[in-house]
C-alpha cells in the first residue's frame, strides 16, 4: 500500500507531525508547512491525495486549492480539507 501517496499541509508542526506518524506506516507521506511549498511539491510529484489545512498564513487553504485546480498537473488531484475550526462557518 505504501506506493500510494500523501500531500500533508500544515503550518503548525506538531499538527504536521501528527499526520505523518499515523499515515507513514501505510503511505509515502510528504510534508509541506505553507501552500506555496505544498503547491511546488504537488506539481513535483504528483500525490494521490492531498489533506490541506484551512487556516494558514501568506495563502489560506482556499487560495492553496484555488491554485491547485488552475495549474493542469495538478487539478485532478482529489483535495481533503483538515481543520481545527468548531465553528459552522467555517466547517
Amino acid at each position: 500500500m505504501r506506493d500510494k501517496s500523501v500531500l500533508v499541509v500544515d503550518d503548525a508542526k506538531e499538527n504536521l507531525d501528527i499526520l505523518v506518524q499515523l499515515l507513514s506506516p501505510h503511505y509515502k507521506v510528504k510534508p509541506a508547512t505553507s501552500g506555496k511549498v505544498a503547491i511546488k511539491i504537488a506539481e513535483k510529484t504528483h500525490p494521490d491525495l492531498i489533506l490541506l489545512d484551512i487556516m494558514m498564513p501568506e495563502m489560506d487553504g482556499y487560495q492553496v486549492l484555488e491554485s491547485l485546480k488552475n495549474i493542469k498537473a495538478t487539478a485532478s488531484i482529489p483535495v481533503v480539507f483538515v481543520s481545527s475550526a468548531d465553528q459552522h462557518d467555517e466547517r
